[in-house]
């Protein structure tokens, strides 16, 4: 068995598919957009080169399409024949396999246990190092995030290709866990060693918006666009996270700028794409901000998207575009389709019965917590939904508003308690808290 640039035992003798298949997985280090293109040259060379048929299975599921599931599910039967036509591969082959069936099953825990299982031996192995980082973002499991990113960091040899890689996976696990004077350290050092990883700025970024310090990470960002701007849509999401800094100091000209020339510079329906959009337009528009038509291609991909639940995450996002656009029968479908999802089987299951269901009735205007009890239990199921802190605050904001709409004050309060043991108070909260203050005087 041969071993590659990022310590995988693979089976295949093409130096050229090895090489290709080493291009594909840099790409999706530095999430460059030549990825796809790298796996098919992989592929091309050697038409039985496992690695290259699990890592376009996950990929697909990562998108989190129902349509994409068929095409995981094909990649994972071109996989299955490769094993069989190497003789059952390398050990690491059949574990990326056994991971991608569990994966495509609907279950990513079970597919996180196997790739930590399967290379515990060598957590510093990076491919299913990251893949099980992007898996457990997915389903929110910061606390399990951070132990692998710190065995990793342990068994790492400072020569390692993917070192700076991990380092900024550490540097993410670290800030979404709150340690934010170590994240930005293990960030700054991602970067040193590997300028191009973009995760890595990306860890530093969020460590100065939970801390409210808009001019550094302003300064952070824009000194690093030669890096995170030549990214795939992953450079939408870093202008997010700019657009954010600048709203919190109340430049609302820039923020539409930078919403409409690089957050929003195409009508995607990828669900990361989606998610930058409906959240920066809703906090415009708590603010005050008139934004125009900007909703309206949002709630067309929404309206396309309204019986999709493959990811709870997704699904409400879309729930908010339909919603802020006054759409109640497709908001009405979405919501039901939720609802019918926390009855199924599978992660997103869970996700949608313990989470979901509860964020869904409170986007579409159904209801919000009556009782601290419920509050605290959807506080504390949240981060189950998936994505980051960051990400995630578009929903206790929204859970905020919701709660001061009914005047809640006493809701409003414990909401903010609890968000201000990650985040620092900002222009946005303040204002929620203000009118609901305003609104019981009045």
């Amino acid at each position: 068995m041969n071993r590659d640039a990022y310590d995988l035992h693979t089976s295949t003798e093409s130096l050229e598919a090895r090489r290709a298949f080493e291009h594909a997985v840099h790409g999706l280090a530095t999430h460059r957009p030549n990825t796809g293109a790298a796996l098919q040259s992989a592929l091309r060379a050697d038409p039985d080169h496992v690695g290259a048929h699990a890592l376009k299975g996950f990929a697909n599921l990562i998108l989190a399409r129902s349509e994409l599931n068929t095409v995981a599910g094909e990649a994972l039967a071109d996989a299955r024949r490769s094993l069989a036509a190497r003789s059952g591969g390398s050990r690491d082959e059949r574990v990326l396999v056994e991971a991608l069936a569990a994966a495509e099953g609907g279950s990513f825990t079970q597919a996180i246990d196997l790739l930590d299982s399967g290379f515990s031996e060598r957590p510093a192995t990076f491919l299913p190092f990251k893949l099980s980082h992007a898996l457990r973002f997915m389903m929110g499991d910061g606390p399990g995030m951070l132990n692998a990113a710190r065995r990793a960091i342990d068994a790492l040899d400072p020569a390692n290709a993917a070192a700076g890689f991990i380092h900024g996976c550490h540097a993410f696990s670290l800030e979404e866990a709150g340690y934010y004077e170590e994240a930005l350290k293990a960030g700054q050092k991602a970067v040193a060693l590997q300028p191009d990883d973009s995760w890595g700025l990306h860890a530093v970024s969020h460590v100065y918006e939970m801390r409210g310090q808009t001019a550094e990470g302003i300064d952070w960002l824009e000194d690093s666009r030669s890096a995170w701007s030549r990214c795939n849509n992953f450079s939408f999401h870093m202008a997010w996270h700019l657009a954010l800094l600048h709203l919190e100091r109340g430049d609302h000209d820039r923020v539409l700028a930078l919403y409409d020339d690089e957050v929003r510079p195409q009508p995607t329906d990828d669900f990361r794409d989606m998610a930058n959009a409906v959240s920066l337009l809703w906090r415009l528009n708590q603010m005050g901000v008139h934004t125009g038509a900007r909703w309206h291609d949002l709630a067309e991909v929404a309206r396309g998207r309204q019986t999709d639940t493959t990811l709870v995450f997704a699904a409400l996002h879309n729930l908010a575009a339909l919603v802020a656009i006054g759409d109640r029968n497709a908001a009405a479908t979405l919501a039901g389709e939720i609802e019918a999802r926390a009855l199924g089987p599978g992660d997103q299951g869970r996700v949608a019965a313990e989470v979901g269901v509860p964020l869904a009735r409170m986007l579409a205007g159904l209801g919000a917590p009556a009782d601290r009890q419920m509050l605290d239990r959807m506080m504390v199921n949240l981060p189950k939904i998936g994505g980051s802190n960051a990400q995630r605050d578009f929903f206790v904001l929204a859970l905020a508003r919701a709660l001061g709409s009914n005047g809640d004050i006493a809701g409003v309060s414990r909401v903010s308690d609890m968000r201000r043991h990650l985040k620092t108070e900002d222009r946005l909260l303040r204002s929620i808290e203000i009118a609901v203050g305003s609104g019981l005087s009045a």
